[in-house]
C-alpha cells in the first residue's frame, strides 16, 4: 500500500535502518507516484513496482498496509532473514499473508487476544490452521528481555501489529505535552 500507514512506517524504519532502496506497489500508479513524491525528502531511492511479487522478492523488510480480505503475499516470495510488518488486516476477515509464511516465520504480536480477533492471525485462527501456541512472543515481552528477538540472521519474523489503546493514549500525552511546551494549548476553565 501507499498511504499514512506506509509513509509513518517508512518514517520509522528511516530512523533506525541505513535504508538503500524502497519498493511500493499500490491499487494504481498515481497512489505510488503521490507516495513517491511526498516521500522524496528523505532523499531514498524509491521504486515504483508493477507487482506486489515484484516488491517482495529479495527485500529484507516487508510492510505490508493493504485492507484486503485475501492474502496477496505468498510464502514462496519470501526469503529467509526477511522481516514482515503486517499492519493492513487490523479487522476481523482481513488477511495480507499467505498462512505458509507464519508458519515459517517467529511471530510476534502486540497483544495475543486482539491478534486471535483483529490481526493478521484471525482469519488463520478461525480456520484452525494457526494456533495461539504457534505464536513466539508479545513485543513487550521482547523488549521486557524475557523472550529474545531475532536470534538468527536466518529467521523470518512476522510482527503483527492491531494497535493497542495504550499507545494512542502514550501519544496523545506526548502531544498534550509538546503543544503546552510551544504555547499552542488554550485551558478553559468549565466550572
Amino acid at each position: 500500500g501507499a498511504g499514512v500507514q506506509a509513509r509513518t512506517q517508512l518514517l520509522a524504519l528511516n530512523e533506525v535502518f541505513k535504508i538503500e532502496e524502497v519498493r511500493v506497489c499500490a491499487k494504481t500508479v498515481r497512489e505510488c507516484e503521490k507516495f513517491k513524491k511526498d516521500m522524496e525528502h528523505l532523499g531514498l531511492n524509491i521504486l515504483v513496482k508493477d507487482s506486489i511479487e515484484n516488491v517482495v522478492r529479495g527485500c529484507d523488510i516487508l510492510v505490508i498496509t493493504t485492507p484486503v480480505t485475501q492474502p496477496t503475499v505468498r510464502s514462496e516470495w519470501i526469503s529467509e532473514g526477511m522481516h514482515i510488518n503486517a499492519i493492513g488486516a487490523d479487522a476481523p476477515g482481513k488477511e495480507e499473508l499467505d498462512p505458509e509464511i507464519l508458519r515459517r516465520a517467529k511471530v510476534v504480536v502486540d497483544d495475543y487476544e486482539q491478534a486471535c480477533h483483529y490481526g493478521e492471525l484471525n482469519v488463520p485462527f478461525s480456520k484452525g490452521i494457526f494456533r495461539r501456541e504457534q505464536i513466539y512472543a508479545e513485543l513487550g515481552e521482547i523488549i521486557a528481555g524475557k523472550k529474545a528477538g531475532r536470534t538468527s540472521d536466518n529467521e523470518i519474523t512476522v510482527f503483527d501489529s492491531t494497535g493497542l489503546a495504550i499507545q494512542d493514549l502514550a501519544t496523545a500525552i506526548l502531544v498534550y505535552e509538546n503543544s503546552k511546551k510551544l504555547g499552542l494549548i488554550n485551558e478553559v476553565e468549565l466550572l
